[in-house]
């Protein structure tokens, strides 16, 4: 199972779109144990969106999907609805 997932931070008003097959640890990754990469400099992080899929390859093309300008302006969207 591999999960496309949003992260927010409120902080900052960033937004950050990826995939993996471990939501707990790559959440835990981006808000705690991470020493380097752009994700630290925005913390903290919350999950805003997630969606599941069973393979790996679905996954990667969703998240390619929501890294397009049209997908981070549905992304926008969708955080301004909530």
């Amino acid at each position: 199972m591999f999960t496309v997932y949003v992260l927010y931070s409120e902080s900052f008003n960033k937004i950050y779109i990826g995939y993996t097959s471990n939501i707990e640890q790559r959440i835990k990754s981006h808000n705690e144990l991470a020493t380097k990469g752009w994700t630290i400099k925005f913390r903290p992080w919350k999950i805003v969106l997630t969606e599941f899929f069973e393979s790996k390859h679905d996954a990667m093309k969703r998240e390619k999907q929501l890294k397009t300008a049209a997908g981070r302006d549905w992304i926008w969207q969708f955080l301004k609805d909530l």
